[in-house]
């Protein structure tokens, strides 16, 4: 008996409400000034530490520099044309070069450097897309550095005259700002070198500028330096910046994950977050240096008053954290710390970068922490991204299908974390495009839009379509 075949029926998927973000919610992209800007020497602009850093041979991969990088300064209007008809952002997070402004660092203010923010900003503002500044993103004045950079405790005050002289002149358009990016990579990797474990006991060693060898007390007491600069920052900026403005700090902070996912484990995940982040976050959020953090260091502990730890934890509007991994596993332990770390195995599955292990649950963990461990009313996600072998096909595409998996699998989990209840207001790609990568120079592809950095020619890559249309469903697409 002869039979029809009934037509193959395909049901497409498509985002439905359970994937979808909160209204509102801010989709952004994210650079840093010494990483796209280039124009290095141009319009008055003074030395920073990274200029200094980058042309001693031998400190990056292939001798590469930031001297032209992207040349973000030259062509930021295609930039911000691209940010909003190719990447379908509606938020950017740039940082602003403090020797752009005070040459110096202090001082008589550079008018061609003010310029050009105020130029940026109002591209953005006219392209709908909103500005969140960062006032430190590493690219310190080398006339600072000179004089003792941040072991000097003077250097918190200049950091707080030039943080409130930005949010005087650009917080009629700028209502978000962020005084520091990333406290831990900045001291440890600047000062000391940073160890980053990446699973089976490998260690992968991070550094760059000033590249300095201090001693752990010395150590202790730039950190404590940066958040007493952070401190007096957000009190300058609500002094002098709009009644409005909005102000916060973006630190890639410590997650512990916890192996499973029940409410011992999550104690203990939350325990050993709060620890691990005692030199940083815990300080800022709570105005003081746990016990278990000032026995540790115990003669090495910085030296502080009172007065600084009110300044340094002086109220904000949003807590800013930058995401890519777990830092370790946890599990539930009966001895006073409360929990026990779990190695990561050396076959746990990494990203290019070898220090970046790959586990997207850090991305519904941290922002959980944050608003358990301090309360959070309103966190942003201010990077998170990763580097893949980006190439450009002969039909003129750039295939990243990795990054694509990594986004999706991440975002997948922050959008669980804002159906649980976590105030996450926004989310920053890193990055808005290919850029000066520190240590690995140009080697690492971070952006969703290619730079071929010969020509300079932006092409935007499949990540970068994936993104647009998140954006636009602002559901996982």
């Amino acid at each position: 008996m002869a039979t029809t075949a009934k037509p193959l029926r395909i049901d497409i998927p498509v985002a439905n409400d359970e994937r979808k973000f909160p209204q509102g919610f801010f989709w952004g992209v994210a650079t840093s000034s010494y990483q796209v800007e280039g124009a290095w020497n141009e319009d008055v602009k003074g030395l920073s530490i990274w200029d200094t850093y980058t042309h001693k041979p031998g400190n990056i991969k292939n001798n590469d520099n930031g001297d032209v990088a992207n040349d973000h300064y030259h062509r930021y209007k295609e930039d911000v044309a691209l940010m909003k008809n190719d990447l379908g952002a509606n938020a950017y997070r740039f940082s602003i070069a403090w020797p752009r402004i005070f040459p110096n660092g202090t001082g008589e203010p550079n008018a061609k450097g003010l310029d050009f923010y105020n130029r940026l900003v109002d591209e953005l503002k006219a392209a709908g897309i909103e500005p969140f500044a960062t006032l430190y993103h590493w690219d310190l004045p080398q006339t600072l550095q000179d004089k003792g950079g941040w072991q000097n405790r003077d250097i918190a005050k200049a950091f707080a005259d030039y943080s409130g002289y930005m949010a005087e002149k650009l917080g009629d358009r700028v209502k978000y700002f962020f005084t520091i990016n990333e406290f831990r990579s900045f001291v440890e990797g600047g000062y000391q070198g940073l160890n980053v474990q990446v699973g089976g006991g490998k260690i992968v060693h991070l550094g760059g500028a000033p590249g300095l060898q201090l001693s752990n007390g010395e150590l202790n007491q730039v950190r404590h330096n940066a958040v007493l600069g952070h401190g007096l920052a957000v009190q300058a900026i609500r002094s002098r910046g709009s009644a409005d403005a909005k102000v916060g700090f973006a630190e890639n902070m410590l997650i512990a994950v916890p192996v499973i996912e029940t409410p011992e484990y999550v104690k203990a995940a939350e325990k050993a977050t709060r620890e691990l982040n005692a030199d940083f976050i815990t300080v800022l959020l709570e105005g003081r240096y746990t016990d278990a953090y000032l026995k540790k260091t115990g003669k090495d502990a910085p030296k502080f008053t009172d007065d600084d730890l009110k300044i340094i934890a002086s109220p904000l509007d949003f807590v800013g954290i930058n995401v890519y991994k777990p830092n370790i596993y946890v599990e539930p332990s009966n001895d006073a710390q409360g929990y026990r770390s779990v190695p990561i195995n050396a076959s746990h599955p990494k990203m290019q970068a070898s220090w970046h292990v790959f586990d997207p649950e850090c991305i519904y963990w941290a922002p959980h922490h944050v608003r358990s461990l301090w309360g959070a009313k309103s966190i942003f996600i201010t990077e998170n991204g990763c580097s893949a072998s980006d190439v450009v096909s002969p039909d003129g595409r750039v295939y990243d299908s990795d990054r694509v998996m990594f986004l999706r699998a991440y975002l997948t989990q922050l959008q669980r974390a804002t159906a649980d209840g976590v105030p996450v207001k926004g989310y920053f790609l890193w990055s808005a495009q290919d850029n000066f990568e520190w240590s690995d120079g140009y080697s690492n592809r971070f952006g969703i839009v290619y730079i071929d950095f010969k020509t300079q020619k932006r092409i935007p890559k499949l990540s970068a379509s994936f993104f647009r249309e998140t954006v636009r469903r602002n559901a996982v697409a």
